[in-house]
């Protein structure tokens, strides 16, 4: 596997009904496809070598012993491929009839999967031809002068990778074949199916392979026959899907009239990391068989599938509804603190950049849910060495538009002061001229709300948290954190929708601005021009890549190596290589040496897959050592 892909394929061949030799060659014809392709696997689909729509002719000689012919000959031509072929033919057994998903590989049959639920209703009624699995866990049967294991509890497994099969109605049943494999280590299934179109049955086909492939943290292929089946009484419209974890990655032309070979690239080292963060996939000792199958490893990957750049943002059809429920969390948890502390109001420090003014939206959406005044909320902007003109106007700006207490703190003085106390020569600007500032406002919040029994509500955000971008018992201190678990890249989403739903237009106008400001904390002074000097992404990166980075790292637990792979495709049209190693090395530093912070993090509400709360989700030694990460990604 490539950095834990998987190239797999969905073949979908022109078949003649009854002519397995005819089969045979296009069967043959899509394996070199997928072979040119560089897949690892391809399946075909139930009955592929006969044609599921056979009939009675299942119970005529020349049709089975022919059916046997074709697949050796599939076995013969696929002697000089590396992919691993699963194709459905009809096979003999203790003179029993077995609808069953052959694999093979490199000239060999490596074994023979039975159907297990055999649909024997309505337009089905393949019990007339056909034995179920029964207790054919593990046998043997001879093809092409082998014994080739033949049962319904066999995985193939190289590495990494696990490979169970189902054939169609195991799907469908109460507790799908596919169930079992996962459980007994499969993470790749592949589906050989024979399954006829009705009005809406596409749909809920599509539902049922997104939820098995999900429920089973698997990679899922499903190949149903298509044109060239029989259309006596039923239509076959060609399906091919590729899924991952609920993920539809790629999918036929429906009713096609040639052949298809659909593909996608599996992250097998994603599904694993998912399972291994779930109880339930423990593997149990069930009887199976596990059969070592090559997989290719020379070659050079190239994914088909998009890398999103923005990981944490949602797609534009679920933005609004995602925002809004995004949204609805941090109200619902900011709510619950003021009902169990029964206090009625709250103090925030106000600057005019992004995450004050999310805080002070989902501070003022509180207030209205709980029928408080919104007067209750005392919004404090402190000015200080390098306040901009327009960050204030629009501090100032906002908190009238929104009618919420208002109280303007200059910090210049008592930081002078405060320089003078300690000997510090203000002229240098270094760590101790910036965090005096952010330590001064956070006193100040503390002390007001003490003043006025309040609560102080916490700015600071996910991806501030995960860089460590905030001053120790500063701006990194709070009484709840609204923001703790909303990323930057997400934080502008979340204020757009807000300035979206603004019927006020002057309140909409200075969301607007707010959106459009460089992010800065503003403790340097201004430039000649009176603007912001001291932007945040020149001097830690962009947030957008360290995002990225958080994501993969914590989500699924990724080598370095492999998110440096996955940015590289995310954003190749944007960043060099060389930058986005460059900051992806400055992140691992950074991550590891200010977990410290991370530790005494204030409250707050999680809102998505990723959290660095020390109470649930990320619990991290403060005096971990970062040196193989950061070897990982060097080699």
């Amino acid at each position: 596997m490539n950095y834990g892909f998987v190239k797999v394929g969905a073949a979908l061949p022109v078949v003649r009904v009854g002519d397995s030799l005819f089969n045979a060659e296009a069967i043959i014809e899509l394996m070199q496809e997928a072979e040119k392709e560089q897949l690892d696997l391809v399946c075909f689909p139930e009955l592929a070598v006969t044609g599921y729509t056979c009939g009675d002719l299942f119970f005529q000689q020349n049709l089975l012993d022919c059916a046997e012919q074709a697949l050796s000959k599939i076995a013969e031509a696929s002697s000089g491929l590396q992919v691993l072929i699963f194709v459905g033919c009809p096979l003999r057994l203790n003179n029993k009839l077995y609808n069953t998903a052959v694999c093979i590989q490199q000239g060999k049959i490596l074994a023979a999967i039975p159907k297990t639920y055999l649909p024997n209703k309505h337009e089905f009624y393949e019990k007339r031809w056909f034995s179920p699995a029964g207790e054919y866990l593990h046998d043997n049967l001879e093809l092409m002068g082998q014994q080739v294991p033949f049962g319904s509890n066999i995985l193939f497994c190289s590495g990494k990778l696990k490979v169970g099969a189902e054939i169609c109605e195991d799907l469908w049943a109460p507790i799908p074949k596919s169930s079992d494999h996962c459980l007994a280590g499969a993470n790749l299934i592949v589906n050989l199916s024979a399954s006829n179109e009705l009005s809406g049955k596409n749909r809920y086909l599509r539902q049922l392979l997104s939820q098995q492939s999900a429920r089973c943290l698997s990679g899922y292929v499903y190949a149903s026959c298509g044109w060239g089946e029989s259309s006596t009484d039923l239509v076959f419209a060609g399906n091919g899907y590729v899924l991952e974890n609920g993920v539809f990655l790629a999918e036929s032309k429906r009713f096609h009239m040639d052949k298809q070979l659909v593909t996608a690239e599996i992250d097998i080292e994603r599904l694993l990391s998912d399972r291994l963060a779930n109880d339930c996939f423990v593997e149990e000792p069930l009887p199976y068989i596990k059969l070592d199958f090559n997989l290719a490893q020379n070659k050079e990957l190239k994914l088909s599938r998009t890398i999103n750049p923005h990981p944490f943002v949602p797609t534009a059809e679920n933005m609004a509804e995602s925002c809004e429920e995004i949204f609805s969390i941090q109200l619902a948890g900011l709510a619950k603190r003021l009902h169990q502390t029964t206090i009625s109001k709250l103090v925030l420090g106000i600057s005019g950049g992004l995450d004050s003014t999310l805080a002070l939206m989902v501070a003022v959406k509180t207030m209205d849910k709980l029928g408080l005044d919104r007067k209750n909320i005392v919004g404090i902007t402190m000015p200080g060495f390098g306040t901009s003109q327009r960050t204030y106007k629009n501090a100032i700006g906002l908190m009238k538009a929104l009618g919420v207490s208002m109280k303007e703190i200059d910090i210049k003085a008592a930081c002078t002061q405060h320089f003078k106390d300690i000997s510090h020569d203000a002229s240098i600007h270094d760590a101790t001229f910036e965090n005096t500032q952010a330590r001064e406002r956070t006193q100040i919040l503390m002390d007001y709300a003490n003043k006025i029994q309040a609560l102080v509500v916490g700015t600071g955000d996910l991806s501030e948290l995960a860089l460590g971008w905030a001053t120790y018992n500063g701006d990194h201190m709070s009484m709840y954190g609204v923001n703790a678990g909303v990323p930057k890249t997400l934080v502008r989403y979340l204020l757009q929708w807000v300035a979206d739903q603004t019927a006020d237009q002057k309140s909409k106008d200075t969301l607007l601005d707010i959106i459009d400001t460089p992010v800065s904390p503003e403790l340097l002074p201004l430039n000649s021009e009176g603007k912001i000097s001291q932007k945040t992404e020149e001097l830690v990166g962009p947030y957008e890549l360290h995002d990225f980075f958080l994501f993969y790292l914590l989500r699924y637990g990724f080598k370095p190596s492999k998110i440096l792979y996955l940015a590289g495709l995310a954003f190749e049209n944007k960043y060099e290589p060389s930058f986005i190693h460059q900051w992806l090395k400055v992140f691992i530093e950074r991550f590891f040496k200010q977990q410290f912070k991370r530790s005494c993090l204030p409250d707050g509400p999680k809102v998505g897959s990723v959290n660095l709360s020390p109470r649930g989700d990320w619990r991290m030694p403060s005096d971990a050592e970062c040196r193989i990460w950061l070897q990982d990604l060097d080699e």
